[in-house]
């Protein structure tokens, strides 16, 4: 089937602003509407009668086809069906959707009602986001959202929300369909690369296409810009006179140089406290100590614990350079005098055994990273364990609580490709998600300059953003 996109009006050339509305004008007067077919995604200028609705005369137009411009979208369109909705991407639509959560989309966090101890799980935007942003859509709301769609639900123990088919193509087509239903129109192989604001407070895009050579001009009555954290977003928002603040990864894991660690690469620890400190770092960040599981990789660490401190850490380890020291405590419940207890205890029960063939059970540590440890302490596998110093068991105790590693750089984690950074929360009305310096722009997800830790809270973000802007624009539209 073909999707109506209405009110478009294109000027194959650059030229100035006054003209190209000039041109919009006769257009719309000749009523000559373009429409797009999903399979060929190309534009084909049609004559199609007007509504005489003046919200039908209306139209969003969406940057990005990403979670939050997607359900912002399909929000807009439900709420003001005679508004024109129109989803303009670059690439493939919901992309990150497909491949986040190993390719089942970790949809949301199930374990967080209370919207407080939500907010604290983003690094950038844990005080905004204490207030009305997710009272008026959270996790709660969004796996409503999507079991009235018939998208069947489940919540692993660690919080994690996952569709029950374990494939994130349930979620994509889930919300493909709803927007054809609807008649949201999604055009494809497009990137909006210019925008200002006309005289009539509408908002005139320059679109590129790759089947000409030169922009066409859209003039749209509201603008939402829901990019991700490509560099389109961001030259959007600052011709429109936002500020950004610079990006910089988050989320991603340590590299270690350490020859014999990278032998060691798939152990798992299951609780780790895990505490990053960086060199100069102008203040304290409490959260740069995280505690939870650990996974040796072939360049570094991995896990939800360094993820977290990936996170909290994003921009101060960007200004160091993506270097500091790592000290991990593979004991985080037994305190140190009771780690040396164990060790003593031990060493006279199993006075006989070689280090490297006996070790305390309570540790929870495999043979291989035992002898790891053993060989940073220079201490022998074929030592008997008589024959070792009081000081050695102390300092093997002291390893254990207080292992040292110096992170060298970050790798991308495969399943989050997260940016903090972005248009600041101080220029947007959280509860409208509309710009305060622009009136009708809007934005959502992670175009702003709010990013989450591992766990759905990064897609609860987008749909939240995106609930809430399609909300306000719908409004608005009805009752214009």
């Amino acid at each position: 089937m073909s999707f109506t996109l209405a009110r478009f009006t294109l000027a194959r050339s650059a030229v100035r602003h006054s003209r190209v509305r000039s041109e919009a004008t006769a257009s719309a007067k000749n009523n000559g509407l373009l429409i797009s077919t999903p399979k060929q995604n190309k534009f084909t200028s049609t004559p199609i009668p007007t509504a005489q609705n003046k919200a039908s005369e209306e139209l969003l137009v969406v940057v990005g086809g990403g979670a939050a411009g997607v359900y912002g979208a399909i929000r807009a369109k439900t709420l003001a069906p005679n508004l024109n909705v129109v989803i303009i991407e670059k690439g493939r639509p919901l992309s990150k959707v497909k491949i986040s959560g190993g390719g089942r989309c970790n949809v949301t966090n199930g374990h967080c009602v209370d919207t407080m101890v939500l907010a604290e799980n983003y690094p950038r935007g844990h005080k905004e986001l204490k207030g009305a942003f997710f009272n008026m859509h959270g996790p709660a709301d969004t796996m409503s959202w999507f079991s009235d769609q018939g998208v069947e639900l489940k919540t692993e123990d660690d919080g994690r929300v996952f569709p029950v088919s374990n494939s994130s193509s349930t979620i994509i087509d889930c919300l493909m369909s709803e927007s054809t239903r609807l008649g949201v129109s999604l055009q494809t192989g497009k990137a909006v690369v210019t925008a200002s604001s006309t005289d009539g407070g509408k908002f005139l895009l320059g679109v590129e296409n790759r089947t000409f050579s030169s922009p066409e001009y859209v003039e749209a009555d509201y603008l939402l810009i829901a990019s991700g954290n490509s560099k389109q977003g961001y030259s959007l928002a600052s011709q429109l006179g936002h500020s950004i603040v610079d990006p910089v990864p988050s989320l991603f894991t340590f590299k270690i140089e350490d020859p014999q660690l990278r032998d060691l690469s798939g152990i798992t620890f299951p609780k780790v406290k895990a505490t990053l400190k960086i060199e100069n770092a102008r203040r304290n960040i409490p959260q740069l100590t995280q505690v939870g599981p650990v996974l040796v990789t072939h360049w570094g660490f991995s896990g939800p614990a360094i993820l977290r401190l990936s996170a909290w850490g994003a921009c101060v380890l960007a200004g160091s350079g993506y270097k500091g020291n790592l000290i991990l405590d593979f004991a985080p419940d037994v305190h140190i005098e009771d780690l040396k207890s164990i060790v003593t205890q031990h060493k006279n029960k199993f006075a006989k055994h070689k280090l490297s063939n006996s070790y305390p059970s309570e540790f929870g540590l495999v043979k291989r990273f035992w002898i790891y440890l053993l060989g940073r302490q220079e201490l022998h596998g074929d030592t008997l364990w008589a024959s070792i110093s009081k000081n050695s068991l102390i300092s093997l105790a002291h390893m254990l609580k207080n292992c040292n590693f110096y992170v060298t750089g970050k790798s991308q984690y495969k399943d989050e490709f997260v940016t903090a950074g972005g248009v600041p929360l101080s220029e947007i009305s959280l509860n409208t998600m509309e710009s305060k310096i622009q009136s009708r722009l809007f934005f959502a997800g992670e175009v702003l300059n709010v990013d989450g830790i591992t766990g759905g809270f990064n897609f609860q973000n987008a749909w939240s953003g995106g609930y809430i802007a399609g909300t306000s624009i719908g409004k608005r539209a009805v009752s214009s």
